[in-house]
């Protein structure tokens, strides 16, 4: 149910709709002043959640620190959130959004010497269509291909959201890992959330975020130009706010 009210309160969490709901109200609303007040509203949000200097200082705010490869000490266990794929056709391969680095950055880790096993965690993030292949065996997929032995692989596959990866991850770890050192591998703009999840479960791990949607860049006049790329960088901060709330109200962190 929680998993399910997840997905259905996405709309919500999206600047376009209010933007929209603003315009929507300006039109039908019979009072003048609320008419104006509504459609001084759309333009403002408008404005604001479209400018990408606004938006990329925000996440680079939010995202956790980047970590060098070289300074990183060895780990025994990365643990890598799923979460990336998408199930689009044809089915023959594995289809990816930008959360590929996830994997990449994993399998650079362990070509660098920096890990020595792997613990892949995710289910299907679908609420229909649960049958096709679960997210984790994907990206176990692509490990294979980039020639990382499949004995150092080891799957969870149950989990939909960070919550019951650090539950089922626990299980895990705790069983086949005890008192080793371990590295979680996720988003950076996620990382606090994840972090969270996997202290509330008792395990200590180190962060490495990789997905980063900022750079070092200094600051350009096309970050004052409207980009609809701005209004996807608030829906993503939006989202992860509102599950760390929600997280923290019912106790996963």
């Amino acid at each position: 149910m929680f998993f399910i009210a997840s997905k259905l309160l996405s709309f919500i969490l999206k600047p376009l709709s209010w933007i929209i709901l603003c315009f929507v109200a300006s039109l039908f609303w019979k009072r003048v002043e609320i008419k104006k007040f509504f459609f001084r509203a759309g333009v403002v949000l408008l404005i604001i959640f479209t400018n990408p200097w606004i938006s990329e200082t925000t996440m680079h705010w939010w995202e956790t620190d980047p970590i060098l490869i070289s300074s990183l000490k060895t780990h025994d266990v990365a643990i890598v959130l799923s979460g990336v794929t998408n199930d689009y056709y044809p089915h023959d391969r594995v289809h990816y959004n930008k959360g590929a680095d996830r994997v990449l950055h994993t399998i650079q880790l362990y070509k660098a010497g920096k890990i020595d096993h792997i613990l892949i965690s995710g289910g299907s993030g679908l609420v229909m269509n649960t049958n096709h292949d679960v997210e984790s065996e994907n990206l176990r997929k692509t490990m294979l291909l980039a020639g990382v032995p499949d004995s150092v692989i080891t799957l969870e596959t149950k989990s939909r959201n960070t919550h019951e990866n650090a539950q089922n991850s626990a299980r895990i770890l705790t069983q086949k890992f005890s008192g080793q050192k371990f590295l979680l591998v996720t988003s950076a703009f996620h990382m606090k959330r994840a972090i969270g999840c996997f202290e509330k479960e008792g395990l200590k791990v180190k962060a490495f975020p990789v997905d980063f949607y900022t750079t070092e860049e200094p600051f350009e006049i096309d970050a004052l130009v409207p980009s609809i790329e701005a209004l996807q960088l608030w829906q993503i901060l939006f989202k992860e706010w509102f599950g760390i709330i929600v997280y923290k109200i019912t106790g996963y962190i």
